[in-house]
């Protein structure tokens, strides 16, 4: 098409990095890159030395510094606002808001993430090894601790167990948690799944942030809960390493 050679050469690859970051995010042409090279090494084997090549990589780095946008971040959650939601919900009588309500303090201590609390949308995504069990939990006078079937980090399902600790604190967890599970057992004593909506559905993603949204601006996502508790953990002086 436009007379380059087929053979792979330094121009060419430094050519298609100028062209691809003037159409997608340069960030991600790295990516695209090695790919390339996946599938041509094969064919021509010196295809890596010319990616890695210094007319290439310096090419891809100014393109970065030209064309990137600068990536934006959701805000984590404050206790502050956790604080807000409790005074919101911490009275009502409406079996979905005590849920919302015990899902988000005990996400926001545990630092678990907002797929491992809920659904995908998508049904082919959706598998219950994944789903909290009823049966897992155990409740003690200072805290309550549940299994985790399997999540993103847990390659083998081994399954970790998550413990909610009673504090003293306005957004204590702890009484939230108890007061969702009178309400989950008096209308599904049958069920087996942890987290359950009204209708007796698994929580999925869309209806968590629907919520959310309700209370806060759009700078605040469900990984706000995550990144909120580890922030919160950082200032109280927790140790990096026991927050990873």
């Amino acid at each position: 098409l436009h007379d380059f050679p087929i053979h792979p050469t330094l121009d060419t690859f430094s050519f298609f990095t100028v062209f691809m970051c003037h159409h997608i995010e340069p960030r991600s042409v790295g990516s695209y890159l090695s790919g390339i090279c996946n599938q041509l090494e094969p064919y021509f084997p010196e295809v890596r030395k010319i990616r890695n090549s210094r007319l290439v990589s310096q090419t891809l780095a100014g393109c970065k510094r030209l064309r990137s946008k600068a990536i934006v971040r959701k805000q984590p959650l404050t206790t502050v606002d956790l604080d807000l939601l409790v005074d919101t919900y911490h009275t009502s009588l409406m079996y979905d808001d005590v849920l919302f309500l015990a899902m988000i303090l005990q996400g926001f201590v545990t630092l678990i993430r907002l797929g491992e609390m809920t659904w995908p949308d998508n049904p082919s995504l959706q598998s219950w090894r994944r789903v909290p069990m009823r049966t897992s939990l155990f409740i003690t006078a200072t805290h309550i601790s549940y299994v985790l079937p399997a999540h993103k980090a847990d390659r083998y399902y081994e399954g970790s167990k998550l413990l909610v600790q009673h504090n003293n604190t306005k957004h204590d967890p702890y009484h939230p948690f108890l007061r969702y599970l009178l309400f989950r057992d008096k209308r599904f004593p049958a069920n087996p799944e942890l987290w359950l909506r009204e209708d007796g559905s698994v929580p999925l993603r869309s209806w968590f942030l629907r919520r959310l949204g309700l209370h806060f601006p759009n700078n605040i996502s469900g990984h706000s809960i995550r990144s909120g508790g580890a922030t919160a953990l950082a200032q109280a002086g927790v140790p990096d390493d026991r927050i990873q």
